[in-house]
Parts: C-alpha cells; sequence; structure tokens
C-alpha cells in the first residue's frame, strides 16, 4: 500500500521501543523518513501476559498493515460471554464488525505482538538501538540535537517520545506535564493454557472484584481481575502472588473456578495498581512531540491502551504527511487526538470508579456501551 509521503521532515528518533513507538517507526518509516528507533532493554523485551484485541484496535493494525499476521498468531472471536461469577450464563454479547472483513475482537500474547511489529520494524530496515535512552535534548526551530545515555549525538528533524508512562522525553522536554493518577484499583493477569470448551471472551460480573478470559491462541488465554488496590510496603512475591489470586478466585464458577482449580505456581502471574493520566496540552515542543502511554495513559477497562498508542502514531504520520510545516502537522496531531483519549481515559476511570463504588450494572452498561460505540467510530 502506497503512503503519501511526509516532505516536511527528514530524519526522526523515535524514544521507546514499545507498541507505540514502533508503530510510529514504521508508520513514519513507510512515509519515506529515516528513522532511529531507541529502547532502555538492551534486549528488547516485552513483559506481560496477553492482550485483548478489540475491533478498534484491530482496524488501526489493518492500517499498519499487520492484521493479517495477527489474525494468525492470535485468537479471534465475534463475541463475548457474559457471567454471574459463579458461573452462570447470562447472555452473548455480539460485537459489532465496524469495517468490512475485520474481526470484531481477540487476543494475542503480548510477546507475540512484539515480535510480529519487531519484525516489520527490521524489514523497513530502520536501525534500532538498544540499550540506550536520551538523556538531553537540546532543540532549536529546525531540529533536535539528542544526546543518548551512551554519550553519542544525533540531529533530528523530529524527536517523538513513546517510552511509556515514566517517560524521559516528558521529563526532559514537557516541565508542564505531572505524573500518572491513581485510581484505587489493582490489576491481576494470569497467563494460562485454554480451559476445554472455551471459544470466546468471558466476562465474569456481580462480584466485588469482576474478571473476565480473553482466548490469545489455540492453546492459551489470559485472565485479568480487578481489586481494589491496597497500599503496602513491598511488592509480593511469586508465592504471595499465586496464594492471593487463587484465594480471589475462590468464589467464582465456570472457567474461572476451572482457572482456581488448575493454575498451577509455573503460570505467569502479575498483579499491578491502576493509575492514568491525560497530560494538559500541548503535547509538543517545538520538534519533540509525545505518543501513546507517555502522554495518553489509560486503564484496561476499555482494552483500548494498545489501540490508542497505534492510532495515535497513525495519525502523527497522517497529519506530518499532509502539513506544509511540522509544527502545523503537530498541531493537526494533537488536535485529532486529544479529545478521543480524553474519551477513552475517562470513560475508562469512570467504569473502574463504579466498580469500587458497587454502582448498579445498569450504569456500568449504559458507560460502558456509550464508549465502545464512540471508540467504533473513525479515528
Amino acid at each position: 500500500m502506497t503512503r503519501e509521503s511526509i516532505s516536511s521532515i527528514a530524519t526522526a528518533l523515535v524514544v521507546g521501543g514499545g507498541i507505540g513507538g514502533m508503530a510510529t517507526a514504521i508508520s513514519l518509516a513507510e512515509r519515506g523518513v529515516r528513522v532511529s528507533l531507541i529502547d532502555l532493554d538492551p534486549e528488547w523485551r516485552v513483559y506481560g501476559a496477553g492482550i485483548t484485541i478489540t475491533g478498534p484496535t484491530l482496524r488501526a493494525y489493518r492500517r499498519l498493515g499487520l492484521l493479517d499476521e495477527i489474525k494468525q498468531a492470535g485468537a479471534i472471536t465475534n463475541k463475548t460471554r457474559l457471567f454471574r461469577f459463579d458461573g452462570t450464563h447470562l447472555h452473548d454479547l455480539d460485537e459489532p464488525v465496524i469495517e468490512e472483513g475485520l474481526p470484531a475482537t481477540g487476543g494475542i500474547m503480548r510477546p507475540v505482538l512484539h515480535r510480529i511489529m519487531q519484525s516489520r520494524v527490521r524489514a523497513l530496515d530502520i536501525p534500532v538501538g538498544l540499550g540506550v535512552t536520551v538523556t538531553a535534548l537540546d532543540a532549536d526551530g529546525d531540529g533536535v540535537e539528542a544526546t543518548l545515555s551512551d554519550g553519542s549525538k544525533g540531529r533530528y528533524d523530529l524527536v517523538v517520545g513513546a517510552d511509556s508512562v515514566f517517560s524521559g522525553v516528558r521529563d526532559l522536554a514537557f516541565p508542564h506535564m505531572g505524573p500518572l493518577a491513581p485510581t484505587g484499583q489493582g490489576c491481576w493477569r494470569i497467563s494460562i493454557r485454554k480451559p476445554p470448551g472455551l471459544d470466546a471472551g468471558e466476562f465474569f460480573l456481580g462480584h466485588d472484584n469482576p474478571c473476565g478470559i480473553t482466548p490469545c491462541s489455540p492453546d492459551n488465554v489470559y485472565m485479568w481481575m480487578l481489586t481494589r488496590h491496597v497500599e503496602r510496603e513491598s511488592f509480593m512475591d511469586e508465592e504471595e502472588l499465586f496464594t492471593t489470586l487463587q484465594g480471589l478466585l475462590g468464589d467464582f464458577g465456570g472457567n474461572a473456578g476451572w482457572i482456581h482449580d488448575n493454575m498451577t505456581r509455573a503460570d505467569w502471574i502479575n498483579y499491578r495498581p491502576l493509575a492514568a493520566a491525560l497530560q494538559p496540552r500541548p503535547w509538543s515542543n517545538g520538534r519533540v512531540v509525545l505518543l501513546g502511554d507517555a502522554v495518553h495513559a489509560t486503564t484496561p477497562h476499555l482494552a483500548s491502551g494498545a489501540g490508542m498508542a497505534v492510532e495515535s502514531a497513525i495519525v502523527l504520520a497522517e497529519e506530518l504527511a499532509g502539513a506544509e510545516t511540522v509544527e502545523a502537522g503537530l498541531a493537526a496531531y494533537e488536535e485529532r487526538r486529544f479529545e478521543r483519549c480524553r474519551d477513552v481515559i475517562d470513560s475508562s476511570v469512570g467504569i473502574g470508579r463504579l466498580q469500587l463504588e458497587h454502582r448498579p450494572p445498569e450504569e456500568h452498561k449504559a458507560l460502558l456501551e456509550g464508549a465502545l460505540m464512540r471508540l467504533n467510530e473513525p479515528f
């Protein structure tokens, strides 16, 4: 697929080799920009279990040209099954197809998705520097001189900070921004073999701690659970993670109960407190711009963090290609993304608040359905 070329910049440095950074590097390189990508991890790894890929996220990956590979490596479904926490089936939620030929929903193991994107980066001959990050940015009207942690320097027409919620680029160039705000919830995740007979995503409702199961491959799923977060002085070790999550699943039936009965200490288990932030405008400072979790970090309630990062990468490249100047392109990118990101973050945090307050299911349903309907709209 031919992309409209970007004439306002010739070179770009993308800081952060995660989903947002790789999507940005791919989108810019396909439009003729000489991109350099750097990541702090010397082995360019990703941690995590699975990832839910909703219709809007799949639509964004289709725009990147990666949909077929995701379909082949992941698990694609067209419905989500809703259960009471004890395993009583409530009803099936048909997922709308938002584009012809586009799957409605699915899941994939996060390391597998990472490898798919890495392969595209390599196929585009994008140089990747590992084990380094940016330590200084010296900008003028025509570009940015970036100093890296290994002492090397380079000059670029554009620097993109896609370096996580703990963005170093944000700290260097955006003093008006701040840290994430805790939401009061925490998220548990376990990666485990697929329960027999499971053929769709499942949600378990009516409990203080809602949970869900997402198929990620023919043989694997990940399960998430949301709980009230309790501050503590030390992290849980692997044994405490296992016993605590197994205890939290004690009331659950159905496939969530199957996971309770069959989980082992060899399964990957993780817990993290949830936090979110929509950083205040502007999102660019001269020729430095932020993207993804560095500027619009959300919670997992709408399963849209990855999708929003990929969308932002695509929009950034599109607006730079369509603008006469870099400044105009960056302004158009921010204008096009700000309210959509605000809606996703506000809706996600709002759903979590309703869960913490034990609000009636009708309120959850109204907020969730409205948010999903807006997510399905073109970006």
